[in-house]
């Protein structure tokens, strides 16, 4: 997941690449796209699959969270909600 500098907006999304894709939205190669337009570039939360379906279907079911439990699914594991990807 994705937040801006204050932690007021978040992204949800699932890469084959996390430091590919991370370097895409903060050089804003697609200045259109919703991280470019709200800035988010601070990567506060990820996990780990090497299957595609299961990285599909996860990201699907958090992004149906509301914004509560996003908040505690990152709040469990980076409190302070630091940069987890420099």
């Amino acid at each position: 997941m994705l937040a801006n500098w204050n932690n007021s907006v978040l992204y949800v999304w699932m890469t084959g690449s996390l430091e590919k894709r991370l370097i895409e939205h903060r050089n804003k190669v697609n200045p259109d796209c919703f991280t470019a337009k709200y800035n988010c570039t601070k990567c506060v939360f990820f996990e780990v699959t090497n299957d595609p379906y299961n990285a599909i279907t996860r990201e699907k079911q958090i992004k149906n969270w509301n914004r509560a439990k996003k908040n505690w699914l990152i709040w469990k594991d980076n409190p302070e909600w630091r940069e987890l990807v420099p």
